[in-house]
């Protein structure tokens, strides 16, 4: 019984006036949207009301949904629908699907004004729910969750914040797991400071994405930094950060050197690519993207993943620059790994993959750093504990000289994607 109940109160709704009144038409839409978002029909019933005199007077349905229920009520005569979608998590986390649908009926609806609940259901006396995000269709990771500190729909995305026993506080985007306040460090550090410290003394760095602040914690522990473009495209996400996860990015949301840009990345990057100055690109770019193809099946990211975008980024790069960006599960999501690792080596010189398992992902994690000069495996153990000690860069959970080398290490699975 555990799931997840969202209602919508609709007014002034100011879509075609058949969806109000004709059950054919509502129907092929709503049924288009139900598949459109995950969910599995296996009954339905529409049913239209007249007035006395026989005129239309709005549709009341319902599917019937493997995963539980969607029911809508028209209102034409006020212009308003009500909205009921409710989906069984028990064996599968179907909130994105929910919200996903939800969404996408209010959109096409197109309220003036509306009203939205949530409820989560089926939780028991602690309240505790069980998130699963599907790391393919066949798998799923999840952990317990409390009830949400952070609910809310941006005009991007579906954000949650909520608090866990083994992860501390946890950030979600449309449903799949960003971080967590326990074992970022993983995924921050290794994102992070195999590039950094490659390089001789990267002044200038930009973060596509990254609203979380973990990865500019990590990049300002660096001296030489003097300025980090941040660009994320959602607000919300860093103003809900700097609220609910502090122990992320240990301020570094606000620190001068960091400048933030609420733009598209695949936008920026392509207008900063062709007005570029001599001397005012980036040593290092980190693409720390939500996946190109979210858990809901959203696609918020997947412009910053094409090959159009890296040579843009390749063009922003100072001589000696690097970009480095995460390439999925090698595992669960071997042709992506292999696609996109095909896809640097068409634009770089030279692609350096490399694998950490970040426990929140449930999954081991490839990244890549990408260049035309610079190689992380250049600098030696002793060369890497050399610059960690002139830097003075400290907090390290993770990463250290004798890690360095060894993220490299491939396993020959991994090795022959995309090889």
């Amino acid at each position: 019984m555990q799931g997840l109940h969202l209602t919508a109160d609709c007014y002034d709704c100011r879509c075609a006036p058949a969806l109000l009144l004709d059950p054919v038409k509502l129907r092929q839409f709503v049924v288009e949207q139900t598949l459109r978002s995950g969910l599995t029909i296996v009954g339905e019933k529409f049913h239209p009301f007249q007035t006395a005199d026989g005129s239309p007077a709005g549709v009341t349905c319902a599917l019937l949904l493997a995963e539980s229920h969607l029911a809508i009520h028209t209102w034409p005569e006020r212009q308003a629908v009500t909205l009921d979608v409710y989906v069984c998590n028990f064996t599968e986390d179907n909130s994105a699907k929910a919200n996903g649908l939800l969404d996408a009926l209010i959109a096409s609806f197109a309220p003036a004004q509306w009203q939205a609940h949530r409820l989560r259901r089926g939780a028991g006396a602690s309240g505790q729910i069980l998130a699963l995000e599907q790391l393919t269709p066949h798998t799923a990771y999840g952990t317990q969750l409390a009830p949400p500190l952070v609910q809310m729909r941006s005009p991007f995305q579906h954000i949650e914040i909520a608090d866990s026993a083994e992860f501390g506080k946890v950030m979600r985007l449309d449903g799949a797991f960003m971080t967590s306040e326990r074992d970022e460090f993983f995924y921050h550090e290794c994102l992070v400071h195999p590039a950094a410290l490659s390089h001789p003394g990267p002044r200038r760095a930009l973060i596509i994405g990254g609203g979380d602040g973990g990865s500019s914690e990590e990049l300002l522990k660096h001296p030489s930094i003097e300025q980090i473009t941040l660009c994320e495209i959602d607000p919300m996400v860093i103003q809900l950060a700097r609220l609910h996860l502090q122990q992320i990015h240990q301020g570094a949301l606000d620190d001068p050197r960091l400048h933030h840009i609420a733009r598209d990345g695949f936008a920026y990057v392509q207008e900063a690519a062709s007005a570029a100055a001599a001397g005012q690109g980036y040593d290092l770019i980190l693409l720390d993207l939500t996946d190109p193809q979210g858990a809901d099946g959203s696609a918020l990211a997947a412009d910053c993943y094409t090959s159009e975008f890296l040579h843009a980024c390749r063009a922003l790069l100072n001589p000696g620059g690097a970009l480095v960006m995460h390439l999925g599960s090698p595992f669960h999501h071997p042709q992506r790994f292999a696609l996109l690792r095909r896809r640097l080596n068409s634009v770089f010189s030279q692609v350096h993959p490399y694998t950490v398992h970040v426990p929140l992902y449930g999954a081991l994690w490839g990244m890549a750093i990408a260049s035309d000069s610079l190689d992380p495996l250049q600098p030696d153990s002793h060369a890497i504990a050399s610059r960690l000690r002139e830097r003075a860069v400290g907090g390290l959970q993770y990463y250290n000289e004798n890690v360095h080398s060894a993220l490299f290490a491939l396993p020959n699975f991994v090795q022959n994607l995309g090889a």
